[in-house]
């Protein structure tokens, strides 16, 4: 087998592995937030995120795409409608569109792009209810967006801390294997 096939392999199963593991996440969220409900809808850690962190530095941005659109459509299959895959594609469109050209500048920290990944894909999600839910006042919804902002800023930076330290340490593994 040639050298091209068997990192295309390897991405593939990574890429296998990664969208199981933003499933498996983003459920474990679902189940925290019926623990720890907050009274305001729509919050939710982002941990998931970090996954797509991992696959903008050590993969590609076709696969942090790929894997956006599998994480969206499947989790909303298994555990949603299709109101939740508009407003998660919505969000996730405009996070990563953000974070793409974050993450190739040198020096920008991987903390301040899932910050503000995690801010984009509130933005998102707010353009996405002015349009599905024509009723509700536009000055509710960016007070609604101004609190999902906060708290975006603090579960972006906890997904950017924890997101930096797999990278850093899977860093060696996932360069090797794809023969950089």
């Amino acid at each position: 087998m040639s050298r091209r096939n068997d990192n295309l392999g390897y991405k593939v199963a990574l890429g296998g592995l990664l969208v199981a593991m933003m499933l498996i996440l983003g459920y474990v969220e679902t189940l925290l937030q019926g623990l720890v409900p907050t009274g305001i809808p729509g919050i939710k850690l982002g941990i998931s995120n970090g996954v797509l962190l991992f696959a903008l530095y050590l993969m590609d941005v076709q696969s942090a795409l790929i894997l956006m659109v599998l994480k969206v459509g499947l989790s909303g299959l298994l555990f949603g409608n299709p109101m939740t895959m508009l407003f998660a594609f919505c969000g996730g469109a405009l996070s990563l569109a953000g974070m793409i050209p974050l993450s190739r500048v040198k020096g920008m920290h991987v903390i301040t792009v899932s910050m503000v990944g995690a801010v984009l894909h509130n933005v998102g999600q707010i353009i996405a209810a002015a349009f599905v839910m024509s009723e509700v006042s536009p000055s509710i919804l960016l007070r609604y967006l101004a609190v999902l902002m906060a708290v975006a800023l603090v579960t972006g930076a906890a997904t950017g801390v924890l997101a930096r330290e797999i990278i850093n340490r899977l860093r060696h593994v996932v360069d090797r294997r794809m023969g950089r």
